[in-house]
């Protein structure tokens, strides 16, 4: 294991919603003195994690101890409307990468950012909270993909990648893009509360219950995993999650008291997705036992920043 004065973390997706957070993450005094290269971030140029060759490049110049791979298509509805993308980059940009950091950095410890949407229909019917034993069930493309390069690299750490796997749960926090549901709720709010909007907040389904995490804890994972403390072993899987799934109904409620503002919901059904699922909750039992990982930041304390962060929106 390198010094930590010696750690250089390669994160990809570096300019994203969850890479920014990590980024402040390994800057912070837990990360002292680890050198980051995060492609596209400042003055270092992108790289399109589908080209085989330029991956190769980056992972060989690169030289990094550790690699935390963020690059995805993240939203589900943007993976419905190209799914070709969204296999390409998901899976292909995510082998491109592995093959590079098994070729020229082997003992790198390879982070997995995957999803717990992975599981997808094991949701249905379970009266628990899901483990990391659980089937992978996908039930959209998002899903599909995510769990097909979930499955891939776990296959190649038994083929020497020093990987582990993630699969967070919801997660959110000031900053995150409005294509996601608590943003969404929080900007609609937000602007009703500013006088900027009639009041009326439109919603899909707000009797669905999700397992929700605050961004800050989910890097707080990953940054972990990236400086070392995990033993180099094969099947190295985390959930992340609370194990305590609360209601769409709940959190909307919850921001709209906050901005106290009287609205109307109305259901959109362009919102409403064909196959809700109608709770997702995970057990994390196995991170908090291997990483001292558990959540520590309030579902209420999450949502009050992601609504002051759209209240101060230009």
């Amino acid at each position: 294991m390198a010094a930590r004065s010696e750690h250089r973390i390669l994160i990809t997706g570096g300019t994203g919603f969850v890479g920014s957070f990590l980024i402040d993450r390994l800057e912070s005094d837990e990360g002292r003195g680890c050198g980051i290269v995060a492609p596209g971030l400042g003055e270092a140029p992108g790289i399109d994690i589908c080209d085989a060759d330029a991956v190769d490049r980056l992972v060989r110049d690169a030289r990094p101890t550790a690699v935390v791979h963020l690059a995805a298509v993240a939203a589900p509805a943007e993976a419905a409307s190209a799914p070709g993308r969204a296999w390409d980059v998901n899976l292909t940009g995510t082998r491109n990468l592995a093959t590079a950091v098994l070729q020229h950095a082997p003992d790198a410890r390879f982070v997995y950012a995957g999803s717990s949407d992975a599981y997808g229909a094991s949701f249905i019917d379970t009266e628990r909270p899901l483990p990391e034993t659980t089937a992978l069930q996908p039930m959209n493309v998002y899903a599909a993909t995510k769990a097909a390069a979930d499955v891939m690299i776990g296959q190649m750490a038994y083929g020497g990648l020093n990987a582990v796997r993630f699969r967070p749960f919801n997660h959110t926090g000031p900053g995150q893009s409005d294509a996601y549901v608590v943003p969404s709720f929080a900007r609609q709010v937000a602007r009703i509360a500013a006088g900027r909007a009639d009041p009326v907040v439109r919603v899909g389904n707000l009797d669905v219950e999700r397992d929700f995490l605050d961004v800050r804890d989910v890097v707080r994972a990953y940054a972990v995993a990236a400086l070392g403390g995990l033993p180099r072993q094969p099947g190295l899987v985390f959930n992340l999650a609370t194990g305590r799934p609360a209601s769409l109904r709940h959190m909307l409620d919850t921001l709209i008291a906050l901005a106290g503002v009287d609205v109307a919901v109305e259901v959109d059904p362009a919102r409403v997705r064909p196959a809700d699922i109608p709770r997702t909750w995970g057990d994390a039992e196995r991170a908090r036992r291997q990483l001292g990982w558990s959540p520590s930041i309030p579902l209420e304390e999450t949502l009050g920043d992601v609504l002051a962060y759209w209240m101060n929106e230009p």
